[in-house]
C-alpha cells in the first residue's frame, strides 16, 4: 500500500476553501426537517443522525473525495486481511498485523485472515468448555464450592474495554455472577476490591501479553499473598490470559491459561480473550457470540465505500472535518445510558494512544493536526457538569451523542405523562439541538450562539449485540482517521518512556530505602529526580 501525506489529497484543498464558509445552522432554515430526514445513515439497528453537523452536500462531495483518495476502504480490507499496518517505513518498529477484526471474523465461511480467526476459534472452544465446567460444578474450589465472582487483573487495554463493556452489560449478568477489576498499582484499589469479597469463591483473571507489565504483576502478587493468607491455593484461583511462551504460560501456577496475540493491539482486545473470559464468566457464553456478532456485522458494513451509508467512515470523516478544517481540538462522547459510564474512558485511551501520534508513516514530522482529546461523561449527569462551556464557552467542543430508545431493565415510571426513559432522550435530543440552533436573547448571558457541531448515535437498547456493534464503530472511526492522517495508529511508543524511566527511579528509590530507610523524604525524593534528569 502507498501512503500520502494528508497535505497531498487534492480533497483537503477543496475542503479548505468550503471551511471558510461551513453551514450556518442558526438561519431560518438552517436545520430543516428535510435536511433532518436526508442527514442520516443507518446500519446495524443504529441511526446516525447528523443534521447538526455544519456541513452541506458539497462539504460531504469532498469527504467522499477524501475517503476515497486516501484509500481509507482499501486499506482497511487489507487490515483484515492481515496487512503488516504497525510500521513506520525504514525505522525499528513493531512490524505487526492488525487483526482484532479476526477475533468477530468466526461468523464467515471465508473469514479475511484466516489462521488468525482459526485461533479466535480455538480459544472460544476452550473458554465455552471451562465455562461449562464451571456452570455444571465440575470447577469448584477446594470446599466443593461454585465460583460467584471473577476479579480481572489487568491495566490499560486489558482493563478499560472489558470493564466498560462488562458495566455496559451488567443487566445481563448470569443469577449468583459478577465481575470486578483491578487496574491501578496503587495498592487501595486492590484493598477496596477485595474488601467485602468472599474470596474462597472468587477467580482472579490475570492479564498481560508479554507477561511482564509491571502494574499487573504486582497486583498479582498482592491477589496471591491475599489468597494464602485465607489458606486457599492460588493455583485453584486464578486462569492466565497471556501471550503463548510468556511467562505466565505456565500451568502448575493458573487452572487456566487463553491466548492473546500480538497482532491484536491492547486497546483494541476487548472482543478476543482479553474481555470476552470474565465477560463469558459474568453474562454466559451466548452473550460474548452476541457481542462478537454485532462487533462483525459493522466489521462487514464498514467495507461500504459511500460515506452515506457507512456509519463509521462517515463518522470519521466528520471528525476530520472540525478537527483539521474547523479547528476543534477536542470532542466529547457523550452516552445518554449510565450503563455506559466507562465508555468514553475507553474511547479515550483507543482514539488519543491510537492517533496521539506526531509522524508519518514514513517518519516524518506531520504538517496538520493528528488526533483530538477526547472525553465525555454519561448524561443527564453531564448537563449538570460541563455542559456550560459547550453550550457558551468560547472553546467549541463537537458531541457525539449516543442513546438508546429503550432501557435495559425494564424498570420505569410515568411521571407526569413521560416514563424516565423517553425524558432520557428528549434531554439528548434537546441538548443536541439547542448545541445546534443556539438562541437569541437581548440579555448577552442568556445568548447562545449555537452552531456547536454534534452528532446523535441511536438504537433501540443496549444489549450484548448493540455493544459490540457500538464498540466496533469506534474503532473503525478511529482507524480510519489514522489511515486518513498516514500515521502508525497501532503503536504506543509515548507510553514506553515513562514505563522506563519509572523501573529505573523504582531501582534508586530501593537502593536509597535500603541504605537510609529513616531519610526517604521529600529532599531525598528530590535528589533522586535530580539524578534520573541528569541521566537522560
Amino acid at each position: 500500500m502507498q501512503f500520502q501525506d494528508f497535505s497531498s489529497f487534492k480533497a483537503v484543498a477543496r475542503l479548505a476553501l468550503l471551511a471558510r464558509e461551513p453551514h450556518d445552522l442558526t438561519t431560518v432554515d438552517g436545520l430543516s426537517a428535510q435536511r433532518i430526514r436526508e442527514f442520516k445513515v443507518s446500519a446495524s439497528g443504529f441511526d446516525l443522525l447528523y443534521g447538526t453537523q455544519r456541513i452541506t452536500p458539497e462539504v460531504l462531495s469532498a469527504l467522499q473525495d477524501l475517503a476515497d483518495e486516501s484509500g481509507l476502504i482499501n486499506t482497511f480490507k487489507a487490515m483484515k486481511q492481515g496487512a503488516v499496518l504497525n510500521r513506520i517505513e525504514g525505522y525499528a518498529c513493531e512490524n505487526r498485523q492488525v487483526l482484532h477484526t479476526a477475533s468477530r471474523d468466526i461468523f464467515e465461511e471465508a473469514p479475511g485472515s484466516p489462521d488468525a480467526t482459526t485461533k479466535a476459534k480455538i480459544e472460544l472452544t476452550k473458554l465455552n468448555a471451562f465455562l461449562n465446567d464451571i456452570g455444571s460444578g465440575r470447577v469448584v474450589n477446594a470446599k466443593g464450592q461454585t465460583f460467584t465472582t471473577m476479579v480481572q487483573v489487568g491495566i490499560g487495554g486489558s482493563d478499560l474495554g472489558p470493564r466498560a463493556l462488562y458495566l455496559a452489560l451488567k443487566a445481563y449478568s448470569l443469577p449468583g455472577r459478577s465481575a470486578r477489576f483491578i487496574a491501578n498499582v496503587d495498592p487501595d484499589d486492590v484493598a477496596e476490591v477485595l474488601l467485602g469479597l468472599d474470596i474462597s469463591r472468587t477467580l482472579f483473571n490475570i492479564v498481560s501479553k508479554t507477561g511482564t507489565t509491571l502494574e499487573t504483576l504486582t497486583n498479582e502478587s498482592l491477589v496471591r499473598a491475599a489468597l494464602i493468607k485465607e489458606g486457599l491455593d492460588p493455583a485453584r484461583h486464578l486462569v492466565a490470559v497471556t501471550g503463548e511462551g510468556s511467562p505466565m504460560d505456565d500451568a502448575s501456577r493458573y487452572r487456566a491459561t487463553f491466548y492473546m496475540y500480538d497482532y491484536i493491539g491492547g486497546r483494541y482486545s476487548a472482543t478476543s480473550m482479553v474481555g470476552v473470559v470474565t465477560l463469558g464468566f459474568a453474562l454466559g457464553y451466548a452473550a460474548i457470540i452476541e457481542i462478537l456478532r454485532g462487533a462483525h456485522e459493522i466489521d462487514r458494513s464498514a467495507e461500504q465505500r459511500d460515506i452515506r451509508k457507512n456509519i463509521p467512515l462517515l463518522m470519521a470523516m466528520l471528525g476530520i472535518w472540525n478537527h483539521n478544517f474547523l479547528g476543534h481540538a477536542t470532542i466529547a462522547v457523550l452516552p445518554y445510558s449510565q450503563a455506559l459510564a466507562r465508555f468514553p474512558a475507553h474511547l479515550q485511551q483507543c482514539d488519543m494512544e491510537s492517533n496521539g501520534k506526531s509522524v508519518t508513516r514514513q517518519g516524518e514530522s506531520v504538517g496538520w493536526q493528528t488526533g483530538p482529546v477526547v472525553w465525555g461523561e454519561p448524561g443527564t449527569n453531564g448537563q449538570h457538569a460541563f455542559y456550560q462551556l459547550l453550550h457558551q464557552g468560547t472553546e467549541i467542543v463537537p458531541v457525539e451523542f449516543i442513546g438508546f430508545r429503550q432501557n435495559q431493565y425494564g424498570l420505569d415510571l410515568e411521571v407526569e405523562g413521560t416514563s424516565s426513559q423517553q425524558k432520557l432522550v428528549a434531554n439528548m435530543l434537546a441538548q443536541s439541538l439547542a448545541l445546534a440552533l443556539g438562541k437569541r436573547d437581548d440579555n448577552p448571558a442568556r445568548c447562545f450562539s449555537g452552531n456547536r457541531p454534534n452528532s446523535v448515535l441511536i438504537t433501540d437498547q443496549l444489549s450484548p449485540r448493540s455493544m459490540g456493534a457500538l464498540l466496533a464503530i469506534f474503532e473503525h472511526r478511529i482507524t480510519f482517521q489514522g489511515f486518513c492522517w498516514n500515521i502508525n495508529s497501532f503503536d504506543q511508543e509515548g507510553v514506553q518512556l515513562g514505563k522506563v524511566l519509572a523501573t529505573k527511579l523504582l531501582q534508586l528509590l530501593a537502593t536509597a530505602s535500603q541504605d537510609h530507610p529513616e531519610k526517604l523524604d521529600q529532599e531525598c525524593l528530590e535528589k533522586i529526580l535530580l539524578q534520573q534528569a541528569q541521566m537522560m
